[in-house]
């Protein structure tokens, strides 16, 4: 029981660390398609199909910002499947940078830090689900 509350605790707060990073991030990339406010140059994204960061920036905001307190919040109630959420937000996390390294031709540290969020998402997700099945 104390490693399930101990797994939870650890996922509460990579969600709340990469929603709050992923809404501010976002939302920076809406208001300013330019990249100027994050300091991101257009030629970083010159192999990708986009002309600005308009349409990543609402991806960003939505995917990882937005569902990201809403899987937060899921599991602050323990709603129901709420270790199914927290996986599927690991998996959408790790998609995210993987479709960004393609796109950039570039790994980062700020890449390999959120890649290790959502590895870590997606284990919590796995051991809440498995102690869930044991317990029922």
């Amino acid at each position: 029981m104390a490693m399930k509350v101990i797994v939870r605790g650890i996922a509460l707060f990579l969600l709340l660390f990469n929603g709050i990073a992923a809404i501010f991030g976002g939302w920076q990339l809406i208001a300013h398609p330019d990249g100027s406010s994050l300091k991101l140059p257009l030629e970083y994204i010159r192999r990708s199909p986009f002309d600005n960061y308009l349409i990543p920036g609402v991806i960003l905001f939505i995917s990882n910002g937005v569902f990201c307190f809403f899987v937060l919040f899921c599991t602050l109630g323990q709603v129901k499947n709420y270790p199914r959420l927290i996986l599927i937000q690991g998996i959408i996390l790790i998609a995210w940078i993987l479709v960004q390294i393609l796109l950039v031709s570039e790994i980062n540290s700020l890449h390999i830090v959120l890649g290790s969020i959502g590895i870590l998402l997606i284990l919590s997700g796995r051991i809440l689900m498995k102690s869930k099945r044991n317990h029922h």
